[in-house]
């Protein structure tokens, strides 16, 4: 899928889980973003409303440092980061996939998580947004080495952002040497594995 915000799957009649579904990787159709569309396609399986934001295709900068910030957690910047800000906090359940890209995560991750650089301080300095109620929260990662403490790192970051937008760290599908585009499609118990972390995601 390359549009920005794909709908997969919207079950009508009853409350659902919504699931957001966050791709890091410049490549689509790459290992990552195999494994998030069956993860997303296992989520849907289960019952939950599913959305995927390819970040790649974003127009948005990184974060400014900006000496006059807002106290409601919004970034003063008018670019498609809102979008993500909003959907993001929005869902029940939060789903990133990105490559190792020299020992951590890919650019355009860390471009998004550095942008809720606001809404970390309204929550923990200012006090200006409450807790609120925990959403679920999994994280799929691909290298082409086996490096653990690239995942390490990886998941390090992730477990701060994760905690910034009220998210759990619950779920982690950590996939090594996996250079080849669109390799994981030969690996069907990588691809249950994804599906599955799907489902757990959005069980009720």
């Amino acid at each position: 899928m390359s549009t920005l915000f794909s709908n997969i799957y919207r079950k009508q009649g009853h409350k659902q889980i919504s699931l957001i579904g966050i791709l890091g990787s410049p490549r689509l159709g790459g290992n990552c973003d195999i494994l998030l569309e069956k993860a997303l396609e296992g989520a849907a399986a289960a019952g939950a409303f599913t959305e995927k934001i390819v970040l790649n295709n974003l127009s948005f900068v990184p974060c400014q440092a900006c000496e006059s910030v807002r106290d409601d957690g919004y970034c003063a910047i008018e670019d498609d980061f809102q979008c993500v800000h909003e959907k993001i906090l929005e869902a029940d359940a939060l789903l990133v996939a990105c490559p190792i890209y020299f020992g951590s995560i890919s650019a355009q991750t860390k471009m998004m998580i550095d942008r809720f650089h606001c809404y970390w301080r309204a929550r923990n300095i200012v006090g200006s947004i409450p807790a609120g109620t925990a959403k679920r929260g999994g994280f799929i990662c691909v290298q082409a080495g086996e490096r653990k403490d690239f995942f390490n790192n990886a998941a390090f970051v992730m477990k701060n952002f994760f905690a910034t937008v009220g998210a759990e760290y619950g779920e982690e599908l950590l996939c090594a040497n996996l250079e080849e585009k669109g390799k994981v499609s030969e690996l069907p118990a990588l691809l249950h594995k994804a599906f599955s972390l799907g489902q757990r995601l959005a069980a009720v």
